[in-house]
């Protein structure tokens, strides 16, 4: 008889109450995602190794403080991840210029939470699939702008250095993007 597979919130109750094998499960689940998006971040295989070894280990140490009310576990690992990625990069004082989302890129798709029951994973791929064509259909400025806010983790004086442009235009096209995302994700609904 076959036993269903544990979920990944009561993965993390077990961890909090320090079972090592429940932080092994969770680790070969997500693996790959916390990779996938620490390299994206920090733009270097060893430092998105170490990126990663360093969310499973605030897993280990914080798990009792996971609220399920607040975000799924995936939600929670890619918040986690993100802001150690970026936390080691403003430390290191350094950034990867030249690394940029593919919006349409199925490793993006990742990060985007995933509900569990059939119905509900169905309706998550449609919506998975609506913000994907939505930022597919922002001019190339405005997705690099988004791209480089949200996971770069890059200020708008940032950008604007990088970009060799004014404040104000950075500015401009993420709230332009924002707005027109809005608008083409309510029209869907």
């Amino acid at each position: 008889m076959r036993t269903a597979p544990v979920t990944d919130s009561n993965l993390i109750r077990q961890i909090a109450a320090g079972d090592a094998d429940a932080l092994q499960q969770l680790f070969k689940r997500y693996e790959r995602l916390v990779f996938s998006l620490a390299f994206r971040i920090v733009d270097e295989t060893t430092v998105a190794e170490e990126v990663t070894l360093d969310v499973f280990l605030r897993i280990w140490q914080k798990a009792d403080r996971y609220r399920a009310e607040k975000a799924q576990v995936k939600t929670w690992l890619v918040r986690i991840t993100r802001n150690i990625a970026i936390d080691h990069l403003r430390r290191n004082n350094r950034r990867g210029l030249h690394a940029q989302v593919d919006w349409a890129d199925s490793a993006y798709r990742e990060l985007l939470p995933v509900a569990p029951s059939s119905e509900e994973t169905v309706s998550a791929n449609i919506r998975q699939e609506s913000v994907v064509r939505a930022v597919a259909s922002l001019p190339d400025n405005q997705q690099t702008a988004l791209s480089m806010a949200y996971f770069k983790g890059y200020s708008h004086r940032e950008i604007a250095q990088i970009l060799n442009e004014p404040v104000g235009t950075v500015k401009t096209r993420i709230r332009l993007a924002m707005k027109k995302l809005r608008h083409l994700l309510h029209d869907e609904t």
